[in-house]
């Protein structure tokens, strides 16, 4: 069915018809969330926000969208259950000032190298352990406020946000542009296992279980891999924030 056509279609349903057949994309992508969340989050509130941001997908969808209503209620839903999210931050503020020591000095060391930071460099540098290091990876995974284009003095945002560019001023729309223009490159220069987990998490929506049959890994280093590109990500975002949307992070000799 084409965009017009299910435009047509949506147009002689009522709201509350529209969101009734849509509700089932509501439960999706908040259990998807729930998989980098940990339990002390319910996934009722979860819920209850998408339902809310479903509503306003339905009363705003318009026929100038070049996306499937599908598509955009699944955005709108992400973005109001994110914007609940923030609002009941769990994450320690010892969980930020850990990912952010451990994204500088990834950026120090691929600075330094021109390739892609190991685990060995960076355990080393940090003078602490494999353990340590791997639950910083896990927390990585499940922060959601680990922001990619937030200063670094900054705890608000959400990992991979997409957001909504209805509101936002001419200047505002062309900064997310270029951050996100920052971020697609960022992401094409990471580690080839990194990058196949970020598209089977982000892209397919595939959950760590699924991912790590795919990988042949288990769940928990699935996590660790997540964690790894997030914080490579910042670490590489933050050369792009101190440049300006002008310039773009350099890509480095991948390794991995």
């Amino acid at each position: 069915m084409s965009v017009a056509s299910e435009y047509l279609q949506l147009q002689r349903e009522s709201t509350e018809e529209m969101v009734r057949r849509h509700a089932p994309l509501v439960r999706r992508i908040a259990y998807h969330l729930m998989g980098r969340l940990p339990p002390s989050v319910d996934v009722d509130d979860l819920v209850q926000a998408g339902m809310i941001g479903l509503l306003e997908a339905a009363r705003n969808y318009a026929t100038d969208r070049m996306a499937s209503f599908e598509t955009y209620a699944g955005i709108r839903i992400r973005g109001a259950m994110l914007d609940e999210l923030r609002k009941t931050d769990w994450t320690p503020r010892s969980v930020h000032r850990k990912l952010r020591e451990v994204s500088e000095v990834v950026r120090q060391i691929e600075n330094e190298t021109g390739a892609d930071a190991t685990d060995a460099e960076v355990i080393r540098r940090l003078g602490i352990d494999a353990q340590e290091y791997h639950q910083i990876l896990a927390d990585a995974a499940s922060a959601r406020l680990l922001s990619l284009s937030a200063p670094e003095d900054d705890e608000d945002g959400a990992a991979l946000d997409v957001a909504d560019q209805e509101g936002l001023g001419p200047q505002d729309r062309f900064e997310q542009e270029g951050m996100r223009g920052a971020l697609v490159e960022a992401i094409g220069g990471l580690p080839e296992r990194e990058q196949l987990v970020m598209s089977l998490y982000y892209e397919q929506e595939l959950n760590l279980k699924e991912i790590g049959a795919v990988l042949g890994v288990t769940e928990s280093r699935v996590c660790q891999i997540h964690g790894q590109a997030l914080i490579r990500l910042r670490a590489r975002m933050t050369g792009w924030r101190e440049q300006g949307t002008a310039d773009k992070p350099r890509k480095l000799k991948s390794t991995g």
